[in-house]
C-alpha cells in the first residue's frame, strides 16, 4: 500500500506546491521508490477544459483523454509518469458525482451534507491506484484557510485517521517575508498559517518555507518551536533560475530525507541524481542562443502557453543552446504585415487556440516563415493556419477559412478548409460530435495513434512511420482539399490509422515547415525532449547560423 504525502499550502497563493510536489517525486524516485502525483482542486468547475487559459492557465491533457490543471504537467515532466484521469479532480467533479448519486437513490433517501458524502466522495478518489506505487503524492489547490478548500482539508484529515499510524504525512508550503526596513524575515505569518492548520485538525510534520534570502538558523528554531515541528523538518525553498534546478535544490535542503524521515523510513536509499546532474549541466552550459517567436492570442499570460515554453526549453538542452522566447500577439498585426514584429527571430512557433480573435495574426505569421524560409512549428489551430494559408496564398483558395469562425460569426463567409470534426474512432467505438454540443470535454481528447509518410521529413525525426500523441480539438482539416494543396507543395504526411484524418502536413520545398494537428508538447521532458521540439530548435540553431 501507498504512502501518502498531503501537499498543502498557506498564506498566499502560487507559492509553487506543484513544483515543490513534482520535485519531491523526482527524488523519491531517484531513491528507487515509485511515485504517483495527484491534483485536488477546490474550483467549482467539473475540469479546466472550458475555463479562459487568462482564468487558469493551461490546459493539461492525460493519455486516456482528461483535460486538468497546469501542476499536472509539472508532475509528468519531473518524474515521467503519465498523468491519469484519476489523478485530478475539482469541487465541481465530487459534487457533480455526489449529486448523481442522490438522483439515482443511491444514497436510500438520506440527507445528503458535506460530511460524510462530500468527504466520502473525496476519500474514494483518494484510494484509486494506492496499491501501484510506493508514495502517492496528493496537492491540495488554493490556500489553507479558503472555504472554497475546506472540504478537501476535512477529507484528509479523515483519510489519514483512517490509515494505519505513519502512512500519510503533511507537507505544508508557507512564505517568510522579507521587511527591508528592518532587515528581517519575518516567522509570523507562517505560525498563523500553521495555526490555521491546526484548527482543522491537521498538524504538518513538514514546513518548505519560501523565501528571497537565506533563512538564519535562529529563524529556522524559532519556526520549528512554534509551529510543533523537527527543526530538520524547517526546509528552506529559494527562487531559482530555471524550475529544473528543483530537485537538486530541495535535496540540497534535506526535502526528501525530512519525508523519509517523517516516514520512519531507515535506512534511507542513497539516491542516484545523475539524471538531473545532466539536466543541470545542460542548462547552464550551453554552446549559444536562439530567438523564437511563440505568436499567440494570450501572450498577456506566460501560463498560457506553459507546456511549449518548457518544451521549447527541453529542445535547448537536447542542442545544447538557450532558446529565447518572445511572446508575440497575434492580434498586433492582424491587419498589418507582419515583417517588422517577427525579423529576428530564427523560428517560429504558433501554438492552439479557439475562436477566431488573432488568427489572421497568425496567417500573416506562417506566411512570413513560409516564404523567409525561417522554421515554422504549427500546432492545432497553428497547423490549421497553415494550411489556410496555403490554401489562400499558394493553391487558390482565396477565401479558405475555418468553419469555426463562421459559427462565431454566425454567417458563412469562408470556404472551410478546417471542419467542424464530426465523428472519429476512438478505440473500437466511433465518437460522434454536433458543433451544438456541450463544450465541457467533448472534443477529440487524449491519445491517439497516427501512420507517417515514409521518406517524409516527420518520418526521419520520429524514427518511425506509426506514433502516438495527444489532441484536444473540435475542427479538423478537410481531406477534400488534399489533392490540391499537395500539388501546391504541402504534404499531408500524417495521417489517422484509417486514413480520414489529417495530422501532420509539411512544406515539401522548406527547410522546415510543420504542422500538427496534435500536442506534443504534452509529452516533452527535460531528460527526454520531444523529438519534434530538439529538431525544431537545430532547425532554429542552423537558421541563426545564416544570419
Amino acid at each position: 500500500m501507498a504512502r501518502y504525502v498531503f501537499i498543502t499550502g498557506g498564506v498566499v497563493s502560487s507559492l509553487g506546491k506543484g513544483l515543490a510536489s513534482a520535485a519531491l517525486g523526482a527524488l523519491l524516485q531517484a531513491r528507487g521508490f515509485s511515485v504517483r502525483l495527484r491534483k485536488l482542486d477546490p474550483y467549482l468547475n467539473v475540469d479546466p477544459g472550458t475555463m479562459s487559459p487568462f482564468e487558469h492557465g493551461e490546459v493539461f491533457v492525460t493519455d486516456d483523454g482528461a483535460e486538468t490543471d497546469l501542476d499536472l504537467g509539472h508532475y509528468e515532466r519531473f518524474t515521467g509518469v503519465p498523468a491519469r484521469m484519476t489523478d485530478s479532480v475539482s469541487s465541481g467533479r465530487v459534487y457533480s458525482t455526489v449529486l448523481e448519486k442522490e438522483r439515482r437513490g443511491d444514497y436510500l433517501g438520506k440527507t445528503i451534507q458535506v460530511v460524510p458524502h462530500v468527504t466520502n466522495e473525496i476519500k474514494e478518489f483518494l484510494h484509486v491506484g494506492d496499491d501501484e506505487v510506493d508514495f502517492m503524492l496528493c496537492e491540495i489547490g488554493g490556500t489553507v484557510g479558503d472555504i472554497e478548500g475546506l472540504p478537501f482539508f476535512e477529507a484528509i484529515r479523515q483519510f489519514s485517521h483512517d490509515k494505519p499510524r505513519g502512512e500519510c504525512i503533511f507537507m505544508h508550503l508557507t512564505l517568510l517575508p522579507y521587511l527591508a526596513a528592518s532587515g528581517e524575515l519575518k516567522t509570523k505569518p507562517t505560525q498563523h498559517s500553521v495555526k490555521e492548520l491546526q484548527s482543522i485538525g491537521i498538524a504538518p510534520d513538514i514546513l518548505v518555507c519560501r523565501s528571497e534570502h537565506p533563512i538564519p538558523e535562529k529563524e529556522r528554531a524559532k519556526i520549528a518551536l512554534f509551529c510543533n515541528v523537527r527543526k530538520e523538518a524547517v526546509v528552506a525553498a529559494y527562487d531559482l533560475k530555471s524550475i529544473y534546478e528543483a530537485p537538486l535544490a530541495y535535496h540540497k535542503q534535506g526535502l526528501d530525507q525530512a519525508v523519509l524521515d517523517a516516514f520512519n523510513i531507515t535506512p534511507a536509499p542513497k539516491p542516484d541524481l545523475s539524471v538531473w546532474n545532466d539536466v543541470y549541466d545542460r542548462i547552464h552550459t550551453t554552446d549559444g542562443e536562439v530567438n523564437v517567436a511563440i505568436v499567440g492570442k494570450y501572450t498577456q499570460l506566460e501560463d498560457a502557453y506553459k507546456s511549449f515554453k518548457e518544451a521549447l526549453t527541453h529542445g535547448g538542452m537536447a542542442n545544447r543552446v538557450k532558446v529565447n522566447v518572445s511572446w508575440v500577439d497575434a492580434e498586433v498585426f492582424d491587419s498589418e504585415d507582419a515583417a517588422p514584429y517577427l525579423e529576428g527571430y530564427h523560428a517560429i512557433l504558433v501554438p492552439g487556440g479557439f475562436g477566431e480573435r488573432g488568427t489572421e495574426g497568425k496567417i500573416k505569421a506562417a506566411q512570413y516563415a513560409r516564404e523567409n524560409n525561417i522554421p515554422y512549428f504549427g500546432i492545432c489551430l497553428g497547423m490549421q493556419m497553415a494550411v489556410i494559408e496555403a490554401a489562400r496564398n499558394v493553391a487558390g483558395i482565396s477565401e479558405a477559412g475555418s468553419e469555426e469562425f463562421d459559427h462565431e460569426a454566425g454567417k458563412k463567409r469562408f470556404e472551410p478548409v478546417v471542419y467542424h470534426l464530426k465523428e472519429w474512432v476512438q478505440g473500437n467505438a466511433k465518437v460522434k460530435r454536433k458543433s451544438d454540443d456541450d463544450k465541457g470535454g467533448t472534443m477529440r481528447l487524449g491519445s491517439y495513434d497516427a501512420t507517417l509518410t515514409a521518406g517524409s521529413k516527420v518520418a526521419e525525426i520520429y524514427g518511425s512511420l506509426a506514433i502516438e500523441e495527444r489532441h484536444r480539438h473540435r475542427y479538423e482539416v478537410d481531406t477534400k482539399y488534399r489533392a490540391q494543396l499537395e500539388d501546391a507543395g504541402l504534404r499531408f504526411s500524417g495521417m489517422s490509422p484509417d486514413g480520414k484524418l489529417p495530422e501532420i502536413v509539411e512544406w515539401t520545398d522548406h527547410p522546415w515547415f510543420i504542422g500538427v494537428q496534435f500536442h506534443p508538447e504534452l509529452k516533452s521532458k527535460p531528460f527526454a525532449p520531444h523529438p519534434l521540439f530538439a529538431d525544431f530548435v537545430r532547425a532554429a540553431v542552423e537558421a541563426s547560423r545564416l544570419v
